[in-house]
């Protein structure tokens, strides 16, 4: 494949803050990381639901599990799962704070060393963006390294839909990630069936299992990490 993106595709950025340190041995050029069970310990969804009550966060559980499992596609159950819930920007704002106290251990260290070492990190997750950047912020990526679903509100400032997005979609980081056009070699690492969609397009899938284990994932998956400091240990290994 091509590493020089078409016009008016998505491009790749450094998403640094700053001068990088002097690189390490590393094994990638890029690293792109889910978000939901991987950066941070809850599903997005899932912790907008239990705020509606037990009745809509057993019903949207249970559409996310079978997402995650591979038993449903993500597009049979996006927007039925957002409609249920209906979030406002108090939620959002609510969930943006569950992001940061849920911060997968060792995460913020690791992706410091990552970026130190000269490798490229990008966030690709079906979750909600406005309340995933100030978690990714808060790893010195700018918000064009960042690729998630964008919420659109309707007339009462409830967010119903979503803008346009492949994100939505069971094979949508697999697209993402190849219009990105991000330096090779590349590695991708998640939780969920959505995730190891992006195994057809990165150069090694790795199955995070510091949350949860999905076994059709791993079985899927080139290797297993079950660590942020495992990943820098396999990332920047010679």
């Amino acid at each position: 494949m091509s590493l020089t993106p078409k016009a008016g595709s998505l491009r790749a950025t450094s998403c640094e803050r700053g001068p990088a340190a002097t690189p390490r041995v590393r094994r990638y050029a890029c690293i792109v990381l889910d978000a939901d069970s991987t950066l941070a310990g809850i599903e997005g969804i899932d912790w907008l639901a239990a705020r509606r009550g037990p009745a809509v966060q057993r019903a949207v559980e249970g559409l996310t599990a079978q997402a995650m499992d591979g038993a449903l596609a993500l597009e049979a159950v996006y927007a039925e799962r957002l409609r249920l819930i209906a979030p406002d920007a108090t939620d959002l704002a609510a969930l943006a704070e569950a992001y940061f106290a849920s911060v997968a251990p060792g995460a913020h260290d690791a992706i410091a060393a990552l970026r130190a070492a000269g490798v490229t990190v990008h966030v690709i997750s079906g979750g909600l963006r406005p309340a995933l950047l100030p978690m990714t912020r808060s790893f010195g990526l700018t918000d064009d390294c960042v690729h998630a679903v964008e919420p659109v509100a309707d007339a009462e400032g409830r967010y119903t839909s979503v803008a346009p997005s492949p994100l939505t979609t069971q094979a949508g980081k697999e697209a993402v990630l190849r219009e990105l056009a991000l330096p090779r070699p590349l590695l991708a690492v998640g939780d969920g069936a959505t995730d190891l969609a992006m195994a057809r397009a990165a150069d090694v899938f790795a199955a995070y299992i510091g949350f949860v284990r999905r076994d059709a994932v791993v079985a899927g998956a080139a290797l297993v990490l079950d660590s942020f400091a495992a990943l820098v240990a396999h990332a920047l290994s010679a």
